[in-house]
């Protein structure tokens, strides 16, 4: 994959820069913390700028930002709160009132975690769905990803540009503070996981059970 990004990038130049990082943010797999720091070290073998790269960056970054944004705003709160309204996802423990109450939440608290999020690894991409099912303001929305991507794509490719030839060491520490976000959220969702299947699962279940 190293390789691949590497010959797109030296071939296409900024636009392969700002495509890749538009595809990470539809696709999260794909590794931001290996595409920056690569680009950022492009700038010390071609004619390519700082800059500009972050510019690329940047763009690619609320445009693919928009297209979950999209996913989000078509699921919106009604399909969703009819969704957790059928049997099954009842007897998960789920309501459409949870669903309400957390938009709810998102409207008044939650809107600034879209820049907040943007600087953080694996969220980053994800963040935009909750923006749109919420309808989040969309001069609000594009601000917020703009700043907190700028944020993101700036520290990645100035630090690949900085190391050059080593650009890779960068990648890998980011690659490696990504993977503790991850196993921190992994954490955080198998304690959310027990506490609701001991709170609403098994006690919808025998509700069920005794009906």
């Amino acid at each position: 994959m190293e390789a691949a990004f590497f010959d797109f990038i030296s071939q296409f130049g900024y636009f392969a820069v700002g495509a890749l990082i538009f595809t990470e943010n539809v696709f999260p797999p794909i590794p931001s913390e290996l595409i920056l720091p690569l680009s950022g070290f492009f700038t010390t073998t071609t004619d390519m700028v700082l800059p500009l790269v972050i510019v690329s960056a940047t763009i690619g970054s609320v445009t693919g930002a928009f297209i979950l944004y999209g996913i989000g705003y078509v699921l919106n709160r009604e399909r969703l709160m009819r969704f957790f309204n059928t049997r099954p996802m009842r007897l998960l423990g789920f309501k459409g009132s949870d669903i309400s109450s957390a938009i709810d939440w998102f409207d008044r608290k939650g809107q600034a975690s879209v820049l907040i999020c943007r600087c953080i690894p694996v969220v980053r991409s994800l963040i935009s769905i909750p923006a749109g099912v919420a309808r989040m303001n969309v001069a609000k929305f594009t601000l917020f990803t703009l700043l907190g991507s700028a944020v993101w794509n700036s520290i990645l490719c100035s630090l690949g540009a900085a190391a050059g030839e080593a650009w890779e060491q960068v990648a890998a520490q980011a690659e490696w503070i990504s993977d503790v976000v991850k196993y921190v959220i992994i954490a955080i969702v198998a304690v959310v996981a027990v506490y609701w299947i001991v709170k609403r699962i098994i006690p919808n279940l025998r509700g069920e059970n005794n009906e």
